[in-house]
């Protein structure tokens, strides 16, 4: 009995249904022939921005080609030719510009970090220090790519584009207007929308929601986003604004307006710029709404310590700046957040809206100096880690607290009053014992001589 217990070790999983995985771990995919030096070379001499360019183009093209193919074929089938319902519907129209979003991403965001928006590749450049000489070829890039999709689109229709356009010219509708052909490749209002203030605030808001949660995907230290499904939480962001007000005209996206606007100007005459006046807003608003949008998530929403805890981000005075800040704040703040660690319903050591002081790190770490014989090289495996653990969960777990020797932390949360200052613990450690200096241990440093 004793035998069939203990035969499992910490990670292993018992025999059932997980034989699965066990064998797609033992399968092996046969190897791909060697990597030559000749194709080595060849991409190490690939321009860099070229190939950015190109991946923002190729972007915008995933994303807008589906969604404009999907309005067409919502648009030409109004009646079907075989006597069957039409096929096609707003639901259809937001999963295909959604579904286009994450192939997008998944496709070209490794390249050229997968922008496909003007907007947010200025929002990049304001807030997070994209390279200001980079945005004039990215959003280039951007509308070419909107473009392409465009023609193409108009080349793969052009039959049922051409009936369409006679059958418009015979019921004196003209070629431009929201349900006609040139509506197939980009945003026009309604007939009764002529009160410009109106559609002005109707893309405000909807660019600015797509905005917010663009930048909540993109922010590292958002435990509810995972690299996986950050792609297409982005796209039903999209949808989801289609499927609410596409009735009533929304563009989203300069590039994606843009460069199929171009397109319909060209096929269906200019008017497609001059309609009721409203290609300004369909092309310009965007930028605006999406740096509103980003700076209302950058002042009240960011968490740039937790960012730098997770290691995604970095002091910009580098560790002695980290400390310095910690230091005059004293202690670390939770959050909603804390609804992910496991089991915290159920011990009052995990209470939502507690605090975790690095005093209390700091005075378990003297409790450890007083206790054991430390080596230099035994106490700079602390530091900087604890400090990273501490910033990575919102509560310091109890087996945390013992691993650094604390032997006063009580359930229910730190009790920092009854803690001594780091200046006094500075001045109480033992003689021979290295300075409390906690901020400046190897990053690689492990915790197995203190355990």
């Amino acid at each position: 009995m004793s035998e069939d217990l203990h035969r499992l070790q910490t990670h292993d999983l018992e025999l059932g249904a997980t034989e699965a995985i066990q064998k797609h771990y033992s399968r092996h995919v046969v190897a791909t022939k060697p990597v030559s030096q000749r194709k080595l070379d060849f991409e190490h001499r690939r321009p860099r921005w070229l190939r950015e360019c190109m991946a923002e183009a190729t972007g915008v093209f995933y994303y807008v080609f589906p969604g404009i193919a999907a309005i067409a074929s919502f648009t030409l089938n109004a009646e079907s030719p075989i006597g069957v319902t039409a096929f096609g519907s707003l639901f259809q129209i937001g999963w295909a510009f959604a579904i286009g979003i994450a192939f997008a991403i998944i496709t070209c965001a490794p390249t050229s970090g997968g922008h496909f928006n003007p907007a947010i590749t200025i929002c990049f450049a304001v807030w997070q220090g994209f390279p200001w000489k980079k945005v004039p070829h990215y959003i280039f890039s951007q509308v070419f790519g909107a473009f392409i999709a465009g023609l193409l689109m108009v080349g793969m229709y052009w039959p049922e584009i051409q009936l369409f356009k006679e059958e418009s010219l015979a019921a004196g509708k003209g070629l431009v207007y929201n349900g006609g052909p040139a509506s197939l490749l980009c945003t026009f209002p309604n007939p009764n929308q002529t009160n410009l203030g109106y559609l002005f605030l109707t893309e405000w808001f909807v660019d600015s929601f797509i905005g917010i949660v663009i930048w909540a995907n993109l922010d590292p230290a958002n435990p509810f986003v995972s690299p996986v499904s950050a792609p297409f939480a982005i796209g039903l962001a999209y949808a989801a604004m289609v499927w609410g007000f596409a009735d009533i005209a929304i563009s989203t996206n300069l590039a994606r307006d843009l460069g199929t606007r171009i397109v319909a100007a060209i096929f269906f005459g200019g008017e497609s710029f001059t309609y009721l006046n409203y290609s300004w807003i369909a092309i310009l608003v965007n930028v605006p709404a999406t740096l509103f949008a980003t700076g209302y998530y950058e002042f009240l929403m960011r968490d740039s310590l937790s960012s730098i805890g997770k290691g995604h981000a970095v002091h910009e005075d580098g560790e002695e700046g980290l400390r310095r800040h910690i230091t005059n704040t004293g202690h670390i703040e939770t959050g909603a957040a804390n609804a992910l660690r496991k089991n915290q319903s159920n011990s009052d050591e995990y209470n939502l809206g507690k605090r975790d002081s690095l005093v209390q790190i700091a005075a378990s770490h003297q409790d450890l100096l007083h206790t054991h014989t430390h080596t230099q090289t035994d106490f700079v495996k602390l530091p900087i880690e604890a400090v990273r653990l501490s910033l990575c969960k919102p509560r310091a777990r109890p087996d945390t607290l013992k691993m650094f020797g604390n032997k006063g932390a009580k359930s229910g949360g730190s009790n920092d009053s009854n803690l001594p200052s780091p200046r006094k613990m500075q001045e109480e450690r033992p003689r021979n014992a290295p300075s409390l200096q906690l901020f400046h241990a190897h990053p690689y440093a492990h915790w197995s001589k203190i355990q």
